[in-house]
């Protein structure tokens, strides 16, 4: 019992069913917005470019992680390993598709390569492989005797040794992904700031890029890394909380935890898969409605969608001078 009360802290019945509650329901809104994605993209054949390929996979890797942290039951043994391996699974998997993606697009923009696709089957090996792997050795140092026990959900590790394993698994992996989209997106940003100055010098000011415009796009990039920050900065101090404090549970910080880490799907699905392409593919949908139908959707979306689509094509021109 003493491992019990360790995983279990200070926190009340009510308490555990409020962090119950909060991941149900961010875990219901990343389902949703993972799930919008990967219909787009299984709807429109437009969208399917290798770029939004891997988009998919990620918000694909998203569902199943949203879907198995709302399936979990920590009463039940099955659906208790069910939640906790397949939930460590696919979340480490998500961000791994967020490298495949800061990679990809430093390789197109920076090195000037034009294989990206040829690298998709290294792709799936990367990410598939390391989730498969992490997930195996965190399974060896889980105690199993207390699944059932743990309360709200099935991830959390027992024991000291758990728990550094589970930093090892999963934190170790997220971070260095933080840190490699972080130089990678900063490199991209760079060369496109560079690209873009060298245009106007070298155009005598015959072309006449909309710096706003094209700042805009490019400050986009640079928020991709702060959506893992966001999402597991809570969980990583809480996981730190627990082992200096094992017996000692914060229950606003693990309600920060937990409800962070769950809507990273919905960060994801609004900030990879919402792009202009995904709008103009709505749009043009919409407008097979009935006159009377289109009333209810704003004409203001669809000049931005567009705006936004002009801004990707002058970075595309200023990049290819």
């Amino acid at each position: 019992m003493a491992t019990v009360k360790a995983v279990m802290g200070n926190l009340t019945v009510a308490e555990r069913q409020v962090l119950t509650a909060v991941n149900s329901g961010a875990s219901s809104l990343s389902f949703v917005g993972s799930g919008f994605i990967v219909l787009c993209y299984l709807l429109f054949k437009e969208l399917r470019k290798f770029s939004f390929k891997l988009v998919f996979y990620l918000a694909l890797s998203d569902l199943c992680c949203s879907f198995f942290s709302i399936i979990g039951d920590p009463s039940k043994g099955f659906f208790c390993y069910a939640q906790g391996y397949t939930t460590h699974f696919f979340c480490l998997a998500s961000f791994l598709w967020t490298t495949t993606i800061a990679f990809t697009l430093h390789r197109t923009v920076v090195r000037h390569k034009a294989d990206v696709e040829d690298l998709e089957p290294m792709f799936h090996l990367y990410v598939w492989g390391t989730s498969g792997v992490m997930t195996v050795i965190r399974s060896i140092a889980n105690n199993h005797e207390y699944l059932s026990r743990l309360g709200t959900w099935c991830w959390a590790q027992t024991g000291h040794t758990g728990k550094v394993v589970h930093f090892i698994t999963f934190y170790a992996p997220l971070w260095g992904a933080i840190l490699f989209n972080g130089v990678t997106y900063f490199q991209v940003i760079r060369m496109l700031n560079n690209a873009t100055r060298m245009a106007v010098v070298m155009s005598e000011r015959s072309y006449q890029p909309d710096p706003r415009s094209d700042m805009k796009a490019l400050n986009r990039w640079g928020y991709y890394p702060l959506i893992l920050i966001g999402s597991w900065f809570f969980g990583t101090i809480n996981r730190m909380h627990d082992v200096i404090e094992p017996g000692h549970k914060l229950f606003w910080l693990s309600v920060l935890d937990v409800g962070m880490a769950q809507l990273m799907g919905l960060f994801n699905s609004i900030a990879y898969g919402l792009n202009s392409s995904v709008r103009r593919a709505i749009y043009e949908r919409l407008d097979l409605l009935p006159e009377w139908s289109q009333r209810w959707f704003p004409k203001s979306s669809r000049s931005r969608g567009q705006q936004q689509d002009s801004e990707l094509v002058s970075l595309k021109i200023q990049d290819q001078q």
